[in-house]
């Protein structure tokens, strides 16, 4: 047998095991729900969530908890950010910036956002660091994304525990540093108003890979062994730093200060 008819052969075997409700899951894990979870069904295997939470927990990490938003991480991204560059002389923010160029340089080649449909979660997410190294984002930047999260879960009343939540809410920042490709031609047409004459026609593609999945889970795994060493040596500084700035009313609502700029514009970004 054929790697592609085996291959055939367990996604049919999947589809079959799919379609067939099994009522030992017929509730969510989620407390009040009242819904069956997916296994309970036939619209598909998980046995913990009904759809609604499973595809909630795709996105943001957690069944029952959003993302933080822009506006509740971006103070403390700022705060992350300008400690590393008062600290950039210590040799964990160093060892962080360094293993950070390093996930930009094992990433692979650079592929286009249009061209990821098919491809495994790992390399779906190795697309998106060697998208931060084409369009050259800083690694301080990424360096500051986790401890942002890291800080912001500190400060939350109602975090959720584990790594999970975590990697995924930074994994979400640091994917929409880069995350879309965009193309534009220049072409001549047929006029429809001047028979024999031609006009030009400007045509634009624009697509973003979606930031949700496996594909998350695998960059912030990736992100956070970058990370893991300065959160250990220096989290507890960071977090003094940005209580500090807040009593003096220096945090801002940018995610770092004007000046920075995390993705240089090219000239084709310019024309758009």
């Amino acid at each position: 047998m054929t790697d592609w008819s085996q291959r055939l052969k367990r996604k049919q075997d999947v589809k079959d095991r799919a379609n067939v409700p099994n009522h030992m899951y017929g509730y969510c894990r989620v407390i009040h729900c009242g819904r069956p979870a997916r296994a309970g069904t036939s619209d598909g295997l998980d046995e913990r969530y009904c759809r609604a939470h499973a595809d909630h927990n795709q996105r943001h990490g957690s069944p029952l908890k959003g993302s933080y938003t822009a506006r509740e991480l971006n103070p403390y991204r700022r705060a992350a950010l300008a400690w590393i560059v008062a600290h950039e002389g210590s040799q964990w923010v160093q060892n962080a910036i360094q293993r950070v160029k390093g996930l930009y340089q094992q990433a692979g080649p650079y592929v286009e956002a249009f061209r990821l449909r098919g491809l495994p979660p790992q390399q779906r997410a190795k697309a998106a660091l060697a998208r931060l190294r084409k369009h050259g984002i800083d690694p301080r930047l990424v360096v500051a994304a986790w401890l942002a999260v890291e800080l912001v879960t500190l400060d939350d009343p109602q975090p959720v525990s584990g790594t999970e939540y975590k990697r995924v809410q930074a994994a979400k920042v640091v994917h929409r540093m880069a995350s879309g490709s965009h193309r534009r031609w220049v072409r001549e047409v047929p006029s429809p108003v001047w028979p024999g004459q031609k006009q030009e026609q400007v045509q634009e593609l624009h697509v973003y890979p979606r930031s949700r999945g496996r594909v998350l889970r695998h960059l912030g795994e990736t992100l956070e062994s970058a990370v893991e060493l300065l959160v250990d040596h220096h989290l507890a500084d960071v977090h003094a730093f940005k209580r500090e700035q807040d009593a003096a009313g220096a945090s801002g609502a940018r995610p770092y200060p004007r000046g920075w700029v995390s993705r240089p514009r090219t000239k084709d970004d310019e024309e758009k």
